[in-house]
Parts: structure tokens; sequence; C-alpha cells
């Protein structure tokens, strides 16, 4: 249901609290109902009449009082949350909200780690680590990330790394490089939602590849470079996100081929690679692959520091757009992540996550055993495919007025209509006994079915 349309003579600095309210009493009133997706704020802010900065009020103002669940490039949804809702004949409450939306696993015991690694730089260092990186700064951190990074046959130069203010901005950089303004970037048709949102913003047209069992689909990758020749390919060989599946072997060889002989470069997304032991496509394809890492997943989002490992004779453009960009790393991010990785911190929290995320694991699949749960087990998301009476966007609501965050699969999806019945579960966030009592949560939802949700005047 589209929302009401107001005069364009309306300044844009109107009551964002106004508006508000006027979409609250129709959330109240029932004629938007739970689960019903808002407009993008582009969209809602031209109906109304108003700026986009002063729609953004809105739907902060909206989301603040519960009232809607989601995040910019993921969609917003009506909640419900005062709505009343009954469970197996009983009134349920949770005041309380468990995140299984955002994907960064902290440890309990990381920070006391982490600070115990940064003392000597917090003693000594601050004023170097809280200037611009010097050349000689670069050229240490450089050293130690490529060690840290290396594994196996994968051994990148120092020389040949771009330190970024995170992954995101890795990620930024790397399409900016190679993908001019027009240009056709391929990923795969359920992918990273961020890269969506980077498209759109440097003006690069994405093209949807179909994934199987296997990963990528390679062929369909060929045919349709061969009928409009692509920029670059964006892939997640590596515990894909949200799906949680690796590239086979065959299909890791097939893509490295393409690669090389159709002359385009793949942007490796390795970031969850430090939970498995898949060596990056840059073995295979060394002169073609701009792999992707960041420590933000690997120890956590508040130690911003991004990494791109670029062919050589690509480093000294790449550098230039990271810097024009303005997507570069700080001096203190640097200093800090050389840190934590030179002494080992940082390779003994990885390992520490991997053990966790398998414990995360067990739990998910013994309690949601009878549902559709895809992924590795290596991996802090699963996908779970929902039955079939729920839609993932009303499923998301009333998940969220049951008090559990979850991603829909809208979010992943390339192309409008083409969306899986599927939600995303981030297992990272909570603590295990917060995800025990979430999975627990929606497993009460999943027996149920919507009609049991529907809300009461």
């Amino acid at each position: 249901m589209k929302l009401m349309r107001h005069s364009q003579a309306q300044p844009a600095t109107a009551d964002f609290a106004k508006i508000a309210d006027s979409v609250a009493a129709k959330i109240a009133s029932g004629t938007l109902a739970a689960g019903e997706r808002l407009p993008p704020q582009r969209t809602f802010a031209f109906e109304h009449g108003i700026a986009a900065s002063t729609a953004g009020r809105v739907y902060g103002e909206l989301l603040r009082r519960g009232l809607v669940v989601g995040e910019v490039g993921r969609g917003t949804f009506v909640s419900g949350r005062k709505a009343e809702t009954r469970l197996g004949g009983e009134l349920e409450r949770h005041e309380t909200r468990i995140d299984l939306d955002f994907n960064f696993p902290i440890l309990p015991d990381q920070a006391t780690q982490i600070s115990a690694s940064l003392a000597n730089l917090h003693a000594h260092g601050m004023d170097q680590a809280l200037r611009p990186p010097t050349a000689s700064m670069l050229a240490h951190a450089r050293q130690i990330t490529a060690a840290h990074l290396a594994r196996g046959n994968f051994v990148p130069s120092p020389a040949n790394i771009a330190f970024t203010a995170g992954g995101r901005q890795a990620i930024a950089a790397a399409v900016s490089t190679l993908v001019p303004t027009g240009g056709r970037l391929a990923v795969e048709a359920v992918t990273y939602p961020m890269v969506k949102g980077i498209a759109q913003r440097l003006g690069v047209v994405l093209v949807p590849i179909p994934i199987d069992a296997e990963g990528l689909d390679v062929a369909a990758l060929v045919k349709s470079h061969q009928q409009h020749p692509l920029s670059a390919v964006y892939v997640q060989p590596a515990l894909h996100n949200p799906l949680g599946m690796s590239l086979s072997n065959k299909r890791r060889a097939a893509l490295a081929a393409f690669a090389k002989t159709a002359d385009v470069p793949l942007i490796e997304d390795h970031v969850y690679g430090f939970l498995g032991d898949a060596e990056p496509l840059a073995v295979l394809a060394p002169k073609h692959c701009f792999v992707i890492d960041s420590l933000s997943k690997r120890i956590a989002p508040g130690l911003p520091l991004g990494f791109i490992l670029a062919p050589a004779d690509t480093s000294a453009k790449l550098l230039s757009v990271v810097r024009g960009g303005g997507w570069s790393a700080s001096g203190y991010g640097i200093a800090a992540g050389s840190c934590v990785m030179a002494d080992g911190t940082a390779a003994g929290i990885e390992s520490n996550k991997r053990s966790d995320a398998a414990v995360r694991q067990r739990h998910t699949k013994e309690i949601l055993a009878d549902f559709d749960v895809r992924g590795d087990q290596r991996t802090y998301h699963v996908w779970l495919v929902l039955p079939p009476e729920w839609r993932a966007d009303v499923f998301t609501s009333i998940a969220a007025r049951h008090g559990v965050a979850v991603t829909p699969s809208s979010a992943f999806t390339v192309v409008p209509g083409h969306t899986p019945n599927a939600i995303r579960l981030a297992l990272g966030a909570p603590t295990v006994d917060g995800l025990i009592e979430a999975l627990h949560r929606l497993r009460r939802l999943l027996v149920s079915v919507p009609e049991a949700f529907a809300v009461s005047e």
C-alpha cells in the first residue's frame, strides 16, 4: 500500500515528528499492516513533498518508536509492535531485542586481549598514530599484514597491499578502480547488500549471475560477458554471505580461467575466509584478482582496517583511487591493526572465533532441526528457507514483534521479484544463551501460521 502523497508545496523543513505521527496513526488503524514494506526514503520524500533528509528523520523516529524494522538498503517494514499477538493461546510480550541481523561477531574476552596488545601503542606511540601515516609506517604495516594474511600457496606481496578504513571501503575502492561509470559489474544473484548501494552511488550497473549448488554459474557468466562485455566480477568464493556456501574446486578453476581468458578482473571478497581453509582465488589468477579482506570481521568493527591485495601493475592506480575517494585508513587504524596482527592477538581471536562459530552452528542446527537451514558449519550465519505459508517480509516483521531481528532475503537479491522465500540469521552478535533464546522464539513462530499473529484492535 502506498502512503498518501502530500502537496509538493509543503516546505522541505516540515515537522518530521508530525509526519511520523501520521504514519504511526496509519499503523495503529491497520491502514499500514504488520509486515508491509514502506517505500524507499527518497520515494517517501517525493510523495510527501519533503527533503530526503527530513524523510530520513521520519524513518528514524518510526524506528526509535519500534513501529518499523529494517535499515537503509535493506527495506523498512511495519513491525506492528503495539499490536497484541497470541502464540499457543498465550499472550507474549518481549521487551528485549535479540539481534540476529548484524553479522559482527565479538567474543566476550577479546576486548581485554586487544587492550593488552595496544597498551604499548597507547603509552608510547599515540603521537605518531594520530598523525597521517608515513611511508615507513605503511611499509612496516604492509609487511605485517602480508605475513598475517598468507595462507598455503597464497603469499601476498607487501608492496601490493592498499589499506582502507574497512571492508566496505575496500570494495568501493576496488569497484571504482575497475568499473567506469555506466560499466557492468557481474555479481551473484544473491549477494552482500552493501554492493548494491556502492554500485548505485558509483553509477555502476549490476549484472546478476545465477547461483547453484556449486556456487556462481560460470557458464552463465561467460554468456553474459559475450552478450555485453563486463568490466569486473564481484564474487564471494569462500563462505558466501548470506548463503554460507563456497565455490566447488571445479567452479574455482573455471572462474579463474574465465578471468584470464576474457581479461576480466575479479573482486574477491574474502572477509569470511579466515573461518575456513580455502585459499583466495588469487592463487589461480594472480594477475586478475583483487582480494578484499578486513579486520572488521576477523576482530571487530571498531578496529577499522580493510585490505585490498591487488595485482602489481594496478596497485599505483588503486592507491590513487583510495586517496581520491576518501577511503583511506587512518593512522590509528593502521597502527592498531599492525599491533594486534604482529603479536599474535589477531590470530588467537580468529582461532577462538572458529571454535565459537562451530558452537553456535551446532545450537542452530539442533533447535531448527525440523526446518530447511542451509550454510557451512564454520560460518557465523545461516540461510533459513521458510515454510511455504510464511513470506520473508511478514516473518521478519513478526519476529521483530517477538524481540528477534533477522534479515529478509530481499536485502540480498539484486533483481526485484526474484527473491527467495528465506531469511538470514546472523549468529554472532548475542551471547550464546541469547542466541539459544532467539532460536527458540523463531521456532515457535515457524511451527505456527501467519494468521495466528493477526493485528488485533
